[in-house]
C-alpha cells in the first residue's frame, strides 16, 4: 500500500515515516502542501496522512482543493489542536478520520487499516479467499490454518489484490503500491512477487489478464 505523509515537523515526520514503513507501507514523506499537491497529481496513493499546520497553505486548504478536483484518497488528518471546531472543520472539508497529537503509532496504524477496510467495502478485519485468510493487523497469512511465510512486499501485493477482488490491477498500479520514491525497482519485480505468491499459496489464486494486469477473482 502506498501512503503520502504530509508533515513539516522533522522529528515527527521521521518517526512516523519509519513506523509506517515498518508496518509494510511504501511511504512518501513531504513537508508542505505544494509538494503534496504535486505528488498527488503524479502518483496514486491508497492513504493520505495530512498535518493541519503546514508552512504556507494549511492542511485544510490542501484537502479542500484536492476534493474539489475529485481526488478521493482516504485522508487521516493530524493536528496539535484539540478544539472540537477544528475536528469538525477537518471532517467537513473531506477528511475521513482525525487524530490529535501526540498520538500512539499503534492507533495510527489501526485507523489506517480501518480506512483501507472501509474503502474496500468490508467490515471484517480479516480478508478471506477460499482457504486463505489474511490478517492485516498481525501481518499473518494462513492457508488451511497453517501460517504461510511471505516477504513484506509479497504480503503487500497480496493484500492489494485481496482488497480488490474482482478488479484487475495493472502492473504499474501494483508497482506504485509496493515502492516509494527512494526505492530501487527492478523491471520484473511484480512478476517475481506474483510467481512466489502462486507457488506459496495456489497457482490459480492470481489470474493474469494478458496486456492488462492481474486479478484475484471474487468468490
Amino acid at each position: 500500500m502506498r501512503l503520502l505523509l504530509v508533515e513539516d515537523d522533522q522529528l515527527l515526520g521521521e518517526g512516523t515515516s519509519a513506523a509506517l514503513k515498518h508496518a509494510g507501507y511504501a511511504v512518501d514523506w513531504v513537508k508542505d502542501a505544494e509538494t503534496a499537491e504535486l505528488a498527488l497529481r503524479s502518483e496514486q496513493y491508497d492513504i493520505l496522512v495530512l498535518d493541519v499546520m503546514l508552512p504556507g497553505k494549511s492542511g485544510f486548504d490542501l484537502l479542500k482543493g484536492i476534493r474539489e478536483k475529485g481526488v478521493d484518497t482516504p485522508t487521516l488528518m493530524l493536528t496539535a489542536r484539540d478544539a472540537i471546531d477544528d475536528r469538525v472543520k477537518g471532517l467537513d472539508t473531506g477528511a475521513d478520520d482525525y487524530m490529535v497529537k501526540p498520538f500512539d503509532l499503534d492507533e495510527l496504524n489501526a485507523r489506517i487499516r480501518s480506512l483501507i477496510r472501509r474503502r474496500s467495502g468490508r467490515s471484517n478485519p480479516t480478508i478471506t479467499k477460499g482457504n486463505i485468510v489474511m490478517d492485516p493487523a498481525s501481518h499473518v497469512v494462513t492457508k488451511d490454518g497453517e501460517n504461510v511465510d511471505l516477504s513484506p512486499r509479497e504480503f503487500t501485493l497480496l493484500r492489494l489484490l485481496l482488497e480488490n477482488q474482482g478488479n484487475v490491477m495493472s502492473r504499474a498500479r501494483l508497482e506504485e503500491s509496493l515502492y516509494s520514491w527512494h526505492d530501487e525497482v527492478e523491471s520484473n519485480a511484480v512478476e517475481v512477487h506474483i510467481h512466489h505468491l502462486r507457488k506459496k499459496l495456489d497457482p490459480k489464486l492470481i489470474r493474469t489478464i494478458r496486456g492488462v494486469g492481474y486479478v484475484v477473482d471474487k468468490e
